[in-house]
C-alpha cells in the first residue's frame, strides 16, 4: 500500500469516525503485501482504540487478513453487520467493481471508504491482476449509481494519485 493511499485513510479516520462510539470496522482487501516491518496498512489506524471491532477480510490468505473469502463477491456476512467497511488498493484488482461495491453496500449499516488508484503504473503480480483506474466521476457512479449510497466525498487525493470516496447507507 502506498503514502497516498494510507494518508487518505488517515484523514477518513479523523474526518468521519467518532472514537468515543462502539464501531464495527471490516477492511475488505486486507492483505498486506508490504514488508511486514513497514506497517503499511490501515489497521494501525484503528486497533488502538477499544471502541473499534477491526476485521480484515481478503480472498487471499496471509498478513493482515482475519477471514478469507470464497467468493470475492459474496461475504458471508448479515445485511448491515458492519458499521464501517473500507477498501484501499484493492477495487483495482477485482474484475467485477460493480458487484464488489454492491456487495460492500450491502454489509454496511452507515459509512463506505474507498480508496483506489487514479493514476499509477500497472501493478498486477502472479497473484492479482490489474484491472482499473478510477477518477471521481468513477466512484460517484460506483458509490450513488451502482451501490445506492449518499456520496459525501468524493476526489482525488495525493496530487491526483488516489480517488477517495466516502458513502453514506441510506
Amino acid at each position: 500500500m502506498h503514502y497516498e493511499c494510507l494518508q487518505g485513510m488517515n484523514r477518513f479516520v479523523k474526518e468521519f469516525l467518532d472514537t468515543k462510539q462502539k464501531l464495527n470496522i471490516l477492511e475488505v482487501g486486507s492483505f498486506n503485501a508490504s514488508k511486514p516491518e513497514k506497517d503499511n496498512i490501515f489497521r494501525r489506524y484503528f486497533r488502538d482504540n477499544p471502541n473499534w471491532k477491526f476485521t480484515g477480510i481478503d480472498i487471499i490468505d496471509g498478513p493482515n487478513v482475519d477471514i478469507v473469502a470464497k467468493d470475492p463477491y459474496n461475504y458471508e456476512f448479515y445485511d448491515n453487520e458492519f458499521d464501517v467497511v473500507i477498501s484501499g488498493n484493492c477495487i483495482e484488482h477485482v474484475a467485477d467493481s460493480h458487484k464488489m461495491v454492491k456487495e460492500i453496500a450491502r454489509i454496511t449499516n452507515n459509512l463506505v471508504c474507498i480508496i483506489v488508484p487514479a493514476v499509477r503504473e500497472y501493478h498486477g503480480t502472479k497473484l492479482w491482476k490489474d484491472y482499473w483506474r478510477v477518477y471521481p466521476e468513477a466512484m460517484e457512479f460506483l458509490l450513488k449509481d451502482i451501490a445506492g449510497l449518499e456520496i459525501l466525498k468524493c476526489k482525488t487525493i495525493g496530487n491526483g494519485i488516489d480517488t477517495i470516496g466516502v458513502g453514506k447507507k441510506i
